[in-house]
């Protein structure tokens, strides 16, 4: 069975969505030949998707390594990436009935009330897995292991619903979406928490500047391109050892600079293709779930983040934090991790912040650095246990390159939820997993009160 997923998981998010939603979408009534194209096109947004970020990754990644390597700001913690963390999730027993497990958990919630979120974003319940192959290799525990994987998961789902509104009102043609993904929700109490402090530093309102707002006051100047390609520059002056060096490499240093703002261009066109596939599977999904669950109302299903991180905010913050998160992550006491690989990922960040902080620009990247921040001290003190995971999970091609004490993934390891459930589960082993479970039946409890009001 595990070889199995293993080898599903393998062929990729390009190859897998565009079969899962061509066959939900025939099993819910949808034509054939309209669900395949639904499919396809998922799969073509994860195609582009997946080129425009290796295009970030390949250019901007080299550059970051000889800025790393200029400055001296090597750390012992290794950027694994988000890749490895999903090899190793699928690699283990947790990985080969964590679908079947959520999706059952999932109806249940469903029928007795306690969420209104139907998650059929089947690939990142990698995320769910993780979890349980990191309690799987701490603990020895098959059991704990699938008990961490439900209560991430049940967070996660409480999450998605507390957020819906907020997130469906904010985004265009979003209408009955929301985001069961415990990455972006765990960004959401530093969202709330920040957003709440900074509206009470006096003048700081002023600063209300969106990215439209952007370029009304700026004008290209105040273009996501614009942006990209001022980065990207800097970026690339910044490896330079001297001005002759600066002078010496101007011609790559605009190509980084053209590149950067290229990407920044393409990704709201690459997520237009998502949000083309997937609406009539959404649709489709809420209403079949509605005629089959009498009373179930306001239903939400639980899509991919990457439907919204185009949008022109996300994209500017993003790129601002790279350079910003990379030399505080040297300055900072006690951190050992340098965010290399994970950086292309600093977009999923934001896709529920943003209806918190109304697309503010300020405010967004004050709140991403904040989160950041403790993300890297997350993701410090979880290394231990993701190396230990990978050793023991054994995937070829993923292992801690020699001459560092251990590696994890930024895009995993420093979200909050998942720091707080390891460690509970882990760390304070009975008393912490009682704790998580009462966590959890507590979001449930709530949930349950504010759909019944909702009625």
């Amino acid at each position: 069975m595990r070889e199995v997923f293993a080898y599903v998981i393998g062929l990729g998010a390009a190859v897998m969505m565009p079969v899962i939603f061509t066959v939900l979408g025939t099993l819910i009534g949808i034509k054939f030949s309209k669900a395949l194209k639904s499919g396809l096109l998922v799969g073509v947004g994860f195609v582009g998707l997946g080129v425009v970020t290796a295009l970030l990754t390949s250019n901007l990644g080299p550059a970051l390594k000889g800025m790393t390597d200029l400055y001296h700001l090597n750390l012992p913690f290794f950027d694994l990436g988000w890749p490895a963390a999903a090899a190793v999730a699928y690699s283990c027993a947790v990985g080969a009935f964590i679908i079947p497990v959520c999706l059952g958990v999932n109806v249940l919630m469903l029928a007795v009330g306690m969420t209104r979120t139907v998650n059929i974003d089947l690939w990142n319940y990698w995320h769910f897995a993780f979890i349980g192959a990191m309690v799987f290799f701490a603990t020895g525990s098959l059991g704990w292991a699938f008990y961490a994987a439900i209560v991430l998961y049940v967070i996660t789902l409480c999450m998605a619903d507390f957020t819906a509104k907020g997130f469906q009102s904010y985004y265009k043609d979003m209408d009955g979406i929301s985001i069961p993904q415990p990455f972006c929700q765990s960004f959401t109490p530093f969202a709330v928490a920040v957003s709440w402090l900074l509206d009470r530093i006096p003048g700081f309102s002023k600063l209300d500047i969106d990215a439209e707002g952007m370029k009304r006051k700026f004008g290209l100047l105040g273009e996501p391109l614009f942006l990209g390609l001022v980065i990207g520059c800097g970026i690339g002056a910044l490896r330079c050892d001297s001005w002759k060096a600066v002078v010496d490499s101007i011609p790559a240093i605009l190509k980084l600079g053209v590149t950067v703002g290229a990407v920044m261009e393409l990704i709201p066109r690459i997520t237009a293709l998502f949000i083309e596939g997937l609406k009539p599977i959404c649709e489709q999904t809420r209403s079949f779930v509605e005629r089959r669950f009498s009373g179930l109302k306001g239903l939400s299903i639980g899509m991919s983040p990457a439907l919204v991180i185009g949008h022109p905010t996300t994209l500017v913050v993003s790129i601002l934090l790279i350079p910003v998160i990379l030399f505080l992550s040297v300055f900072l006491p006690g951190n050992k991790f340098l965010p290399l690989a994970s950086l292309a990922g600093m977009f999923y960040l934001f896709p529920c912040v943003l209806p918190i902080t109304k697309g503010n620009v300020p405010k967004t990247f004050v709140v991403g650095l904040v989160a950041l921040v403790a993300g890297l001290f997350f993701v410090t003190n979880l290394t231990p246990a993701f190396t230990k995971a990978i050793a023991a999970a054994n995937c070829d091609g993923i292992a801690v390159p020699e001459g560092f004490e251990g590696g994890a993934a930024l895009d995993f390891a420093s979200a909050l939820w998942c720091w707080v459930v390891y460690h509970l589960t882990v760390s304070l082993k009975w008393i912490g997993a009682v704790g998580a479970g009462l966590l959890a039946l507590g979001m449930c409890a709530v949930n349950f009160v504010r759909i019944r009001r909702m009625k």
